[in-house]
C-alpha cells in the first residue's frame, strides 16, 4: 500500500542512547536548576514522576502542560511564575548536557528523508512529556532541526501521551489520516509498537537500544537503526 505518513520515536531510536543512564543524567541536571527555587531533591524527583503520571493519564480535557504543573506545583510548593519560566530555560541551556549519555548516529538525517520521500509525510512522535524546547534541544543533538518533520509533539500542544492510543489517533486526526496509512518506528514495545500497531499502523522495532514489554513480545519487523533505513527504502 502507499503509505501517507511517518513517526518517528525519538529517544532510543533516532537519538541512541540508554533511558535509565538518561533519566540519571537529566535529572542531576535539572535538580541543580530547580532546587535553589526551594525544593529538595528527593521531593523534586518524586514530583516530576508524579507529573509525568498525570500526562500519560490525561484524559485531553487540557494540554499536558497543564496536567504536568497542576500535579507538580502543588507538590513542591514552588511559586508557578519562578518555577515554569526557569524551566524552559533549562530545557534550552542546560538540558544539553545530557547529550554526554547519547551515541551519534550519522543516519538519523538519511532515515528521515527517506520517510518523506513520494510526498510522505514525517512526524517526530516523541512523546509529550517534555516541553517544546526540550524535544528541539535533543533533536540536535542528531543534527536534526525542527523543519525536519511536518510537526513535533510536546506537552504544551498535546493532550494525551504514551502509551494512550489516543496520543496516536490524535496524530493521524492532524495529519487527516488513516492508522492503516502510518508507520511508526520506535524503540519501545510497550510506548511504540504495540499501542500503535492495535490501530492499525505498520510498525518497526528498532532494537539498538530496546525496551521490552513485561508480558509479552513484538513479533513483527524489528532490526538496528541499519537495517530499519534498508526497510524504509522499500516500503
Amino acid at each position: 500500500m502507499k503509505y501517507k505518513a511517518v513517526l518517528f520515536d525519538m529517544d532510543g531510536t533516532l537519538v541512541p542512547m540508554d533511558q535509565d543512564e538518561f533519566v540519571r543524567c537529566y535529572f542531576k541536571e535539572l535538580a541543580k536548576t530547580l532546587c535553589p527555587l526551594g525544593v529538595e531533591p528527593d521531593l523534586l524527583v518524586k514530583s516530576i514522576w508524579a507529573g509525568t503520571a498525570a500526562m500519560v493519564k490525561n484524559d485531553g480535557a487540557v494540554t499536558n502542560d497543564v496536567r504536568f504543573w497542576d500535579t507538580f506545583i502543588p507538590l513542591t510548593g514552588l511559586d508557578y511564575d519562578k518555577a515554569r519560566p526557569t524551566a524552559d530555560a533549562f530545557y534550552a541551556n542546560e538540558f544539553n548536557r545530557a547529550k554526554a549519555v547519547a551515541q551519534a548516529n550519522p543516519l538519523a538525517r538519511k532515515a528521515v528523508e527517506i520517510a518523506g520521500r513520494d510526498g510522505r509525510r514525517v512526524v517526530l512522535a516523541t512523546n509529550s512529556i517534555f516541553p517544546m524546547v526540550g524535544q528541539i534541544s535533543r533533536m540536535g543533538w542528531v543534527d536534526l532541526r525542527p523543519e525536519d518533520f511536518e510537526f513535533i509533539t510536546a506537552y504544551e500542544t498535546d493532550r494525551f501521551a504514551k502509551p494512550n492510543p489516543a496520543y496516536y489517533t490524535d496524530i493521524c486526526r492532524r495529519l487527516d489520516v488513516q492508522p492503516e496509512e502510518c508507520i511508526m518506528i520506535g524503540n519501545d514495545e510497550t510506548e511504540d509498537m504495540f499501542p500503535a500497531a492495535g490501530l492499525g499502523m505498520t510498525c518497526y522495532h528498532v532494537t539498538d537500544f530496546p525496551i521490552y514489554g513485561k508480558n509479552r513480545h513484538w513479533d513483527g519487523p524489528s532490526g538496528s537503526f541499519e537495517n530499519m533505513v534498508d526497510w524504509l527504502e522499500k516500503v
